[in-house]
């Protein structure tokens, strides 16, 4: 027997993140190499001074006493903003191109020419 084909909303949001991940280190492998992705329910606190438009979507922890970079992305304030399954899977993608750009010190536009700020 295969796997079941019924997924959670919290695996199908993985998979998602998964698949921006994959695209962009098909482009980025070498900057990549060793960063962290992870998924989260929601922030463990409150928005950071620098980060503005209330509950952040994402995170980036940059390198630190031995741990690597690490991307976080918290979803329940994704599938809140999001209208339908398009529209996340493309807040998704956004997110985790605005992180990856944070941590290259490049924009977003430069990460993934498709990068839209439209949400």
């Amino acid at each position: 027997m295969g796997a079941p084909a019924y997924r959670t909303r919290a695996e199908r949001f993985d998979d998602l993140v998964l698949d921006a991940v994959e695209d962009l280190e098909r482009r980025w492998a070498r900057q990549l190499e060793g960063a962290e992705f992870a998924v989260e329910d929601v922030p463990p606190s409150n928005p950071a001074p620098w980060e503005h438009g209330g509950v952040p979507l994402g995170r980036y922890f940059p390198a630190d006493a031995g741990l690597p970079h690490r991307i976080v992305v918290y979803r329940r304030p994704i599938e809140a903003r999001a209208a339908d399954d398009g529209d996340l899977a493309d807040l998704v993608r956004d997110v985790v191109v605005e992180q990856v750009a944070h941590l290259l010190g490049r924009g977003p536009e430069e990460i993934d020419p498709g990068y839209d700020d439209g949400h």
